[in-house]
């Protein structure tokens, strides 16, 4: 029977993606990620995310672009995290990592040690595509829920400890919600530990205004940033948080290995940088432990 409708065009055998403005930023992280693990002198390796580009339908170039220095940056701030699990798992052989909103982070075959166990929570439509691209493993779940929403944390295996990441996240949260996930996970795991990334208030800013762009792609608005100098103040989000404790990049290459360590020191760029925590929890909830490396403020307010 004849049509007027033209003929569907050829498959590629490639996963087409459509998501939302946050949770594209998913695709960000996995093309700065492949990009780096790319190169003979990657200061990260992440084959599996090499792969993922490979099989999404996707103008990953033509939205990020391809600044290798942009690349760099990104997998040294992972390789923190990454540093953050293995030393866990290397206390807690048998312990849980719970990913609050993953969207396609790699860390898991990047660091898991075949004994620990693994819980993804994220917003329906990234576990979707992660679903697709990442099926979970036998010690892998995926949750399909709101970070914020407590409710996940009943899922949690605490027998044998829990650290929880919370990469790429924070930053899209109100600073009321950002307060409110802090004390929850402090008040739900004690003993545990959160680790967490923020961007600083300058950004932030740039974000909010719309002047955040690079080359086809609009930064989302980030309602929450803190400078790397106001890490401290994360401690007032509840009695239960026992210390407060940065995490600093290591290495590089070239031109930015080089200046890396002046912009971890020398005021006023050391104070308003982008910059890694990890909030320990006290063993019971309320009692205070010993403080961190920055300390533990009485009297603050959580950055906002």
């Amino acid at each position: 029977m004849a049509t007027d409708e033209p003929p569907a065009p050829p498959s590629t055998g490639l996963l087409s993606v459509d998501l939302g403005a946050v949770p594209e930023t998913a695709l960000w992280t996995l093309y700065q990620r492949a990009v780096e693990a790319g190169r003979p002198d990657a200061v990260l390796r992440d084959p599996k995310a090499v792969e993922l580009v490979g099989r999404i339908d996707y103008p990953f170039a033509e939205r990020f672009g391809t600044s290798g220095s942009q690349a760099q940056l990104q997998a040294l701030r992972v390789a923190c995290f990454d540093r953050e699990v293995a030393d866990f798992l290397a206390r807690e052989p048998r312990g849980t990592v719970v990913c609050l909103g993953e969207g396609l982070e790699t860390q898991y075959w990047r660091v898991d040690n075949g004994r620990a166990r693994w819980l993804t929570v994220d917003l329906p439509e990234s576990v979707a595509l992660r679903e697709e691209l990442l099926p979970p493993g036998p010690r892998q779940r995926y949750l399909a829920a709101d970070a914020t929403d407590l409710g996940w944390a009943d899922e949690v295996d605490r027998e044998h400890g829990v650290l929880i990441t919370a990469q790429g996240l924070l930053m899209y949260l109100p600073p009321e919600r950002v307060r409110t996930l802090i004390a929850g996970c402090a008040e739900r795991f004690p003993g545990g530990s959160l680790v967490l990334d923020a961007v600083p208030r300058w950004f932030g800013r740039a974000t909010r205004s719309g002047r955040m762009r690079m080359r086809g792609y609009q930064v989302p608005p980030m309602p929450w940033a803190m400078d790397a100098g106001e890490q401290v103040k994360l401690g007032t989000a509840s009695p239960a948080v026992a210390s407060v404790r940065e995490v600093r990049p290591v290495g590089g290459r070239g031109l930015l290995g080089a200046l890396l360590p002046v912009a971890l020191s020398v005021p006023p760029v050391a104070a308003r940088r982008p910059s890694i925590t990890v909030l320990d929890f006290a063993e019971r909830a309320g009692r205070a432990g010993r403080p961190g490396r920055l300390g533990r403020p009485e009297r603050s307010e959580l950055p906002e």
